[in-house]
Order: C-alpha cells, then structure tokens, then sequence
C-alpha cells in the first residue's frame, strides 16, 4: 500500500516528504490503528467503561500526535492528555519514521505472489466468509459507479491492457439481466 502511495506521489510530481509521510500515516495508522485503539470493543467481545474509554483517548492520542509530521507547541494551556506524553512523542515519532522508512526498503511484493497469497487466505478461510452477500455489495457499487470506473479503467493503461473496462461492461450486463 505504501508503495502504491509513494507510486502515485511520483507520478504526480509531489515530492514533498511530509505530505508522503501524512498519506501513509491517514492510510493506516490514524485511519485503521486509532479506531481500534478507541474501539476495541469492535474487534474484541469487551465491554468498554468511560475509565477505559478516557484512557484509551489518550494513548490514541498519543499515537496521532507520533504520527504527525507538524511540531506540537505546548504550554500552560495545554490539555493534560497531550502534555501526559509530551516528552515521548519525539522517540515515537522517529520510529513512525523508522517504520516507514524499513517498509520502503522491503522488496516489492509481486502480482504473481500477493495473488497467491490472497488465494491461500481465501482458501483457509472460506467458510468464515459469504462470498455471495460480498459479491453483491461489490456489484452494487460497481452499477452505481459504473461510468466513473469504466471512465478510469479506460484512461488507465494496465487497466486497457487487460481490457478491464469491456469486461466490466460484460459483468453488468450479464448481473442486470439476472436481476
């Protein structure tokens, strides 16, 4: 993922390293960690109190705050949250940047092995999954946007290599007459 977000800040021309830093940052750690952080009862069968709840803002938080790629001015008026971990936020930050930096250096994953691999998870957890229900949340958004995806899939070039638009085109055609 973060190399498809450094792919497209090339191909753009944008080669300012905090607005990178910033994409990676909302993508994954503020978009999905910080979630789970405040709402572990999504991911675990807990319940959660307002004392947990309280504490769990903080360490959120402080986890956004590490993020960040903008200095935080602190002083007498701060919140105590934000003062609770100031003088950690320095380290954390440096090893976002540490852990962004050890990603880019990661061999690219090929399409060859990432479909293998999707394949195998599908497999292991087949029965764990409705594919029909997941099949058709996909389809009703891909007739929903169908102009603006068959529009992309046209401008993009892997996409008319492979003929993405026409085949699409072929999967609501073929889903509007079982309908």
């Amino acid at each position: 993922m973060f190399d498809f977000l450094d792919e497209q800040a090339d191909k753009h021309g944008i080669h300012d390293t905090d607005v990178r830093h910033t994409w990676k940052s909302n993508c994954l750690p503020l978009r999905f960690w910080v979630n789970v952080i405040k709402n572990p009862q999504f991911v675990f069968d807990i319940h959660k109190g307002s004392i947990t709840d309280a504490c769990l803002s903080v360490v959120a938080q402080t986890f956004m705050d590490s993020c960040s790629t903008s200095e935080h001015r602190l002083g007498k008026d701060s919140p105590s949250n934000k003062l609770l971990y100031a003088k950690d936020i320095p380290s954390y930050k440096s090893w976002v940047e540490r852990y962004y930096a050890d990603i880019a250096k990661l061999p690219a994953i090929s399409d060859q092995d990432m479909n293998a691999y999707l394949a195998e998870q599908s497999r292991l957890h087949s029965a764990e999954f409705n594919m029909l229900s997941a099949l058709n949340e996909i389809y009703s958004y891909v007739s929903k946007y169908s102009e603006e995806l068959i529009g992309a899939l046209e401008q993009d070039e892997q996409a008319r290599r492979q003929r993405l638009a026409y085949k699409v085109e072929q999967l609501i055609g073929a889903m509007s007459i079982e309908s």
